[in-house]
């Protein structure tokens, strides 16, 4: 089940690109200055739409083993939790991140179970897709 107006092969990349930036941030989470470690992926031309369902999925699969995404939309404007102006960014991307257990939890508050699991989360090595396809198309439907 695909949206009208998002490109299902666009989807498909963002959501391959998230998962190789997750399985290469993961190794170098636990060296010296791991917690560091972001890696970004550009999506020139896309918005909103063609980063919604992969970061969706990303955060999920990758959160209860200590990983954050974030999405951003080019032209996007938002304020930070004191309500002060964030520059819009140019272009839209997906971040990965190692998370900061203390505190990411209150970013993920619409999203039920993901914020407890983010506290305690430890990566352990396992497949973060355990028990799911690993095909884009059959994990959006």
């Amino acid at each position: 089940m695909t949206t009208p107006h998002v490109d299902a092969d666009v989807e498909t990349e963002v959501f391959h690109a998230g998962v190789r930036a997750a399985e290469w941030v993961r190794p170098l989470a636990t060296r010296p200055h791991g917690a560091l470690m972001c890696e970004n992926i550009v999506v020139l031309g896309a918005g909103q739409d063609a980063l919604a369902w992969p970061h969706w999925v990303l955060k999920h699969r990758y959160g209860p083993v200590g990983l954050m995404f974030g999405k951003f939309s080019a032209g996007e404007e938002k304020t930070d939790q004191h309500g002060r102006h964030i520059p819009a960014p140019p272009v839209s991307f997906l971040t990965v991140r190692v998370a900061v257990r203390p505190r990411d939890p209150r970013l993920l508050e619409r999203t039920p179970d993901l914020p407890a699991a983010v506290a305690v989360a430890v990566d352990d090595g396992r497949d973060a897709f355990e028990g799911i396809p690993h095909d884009w198309k059959e994990i959006k439907e």
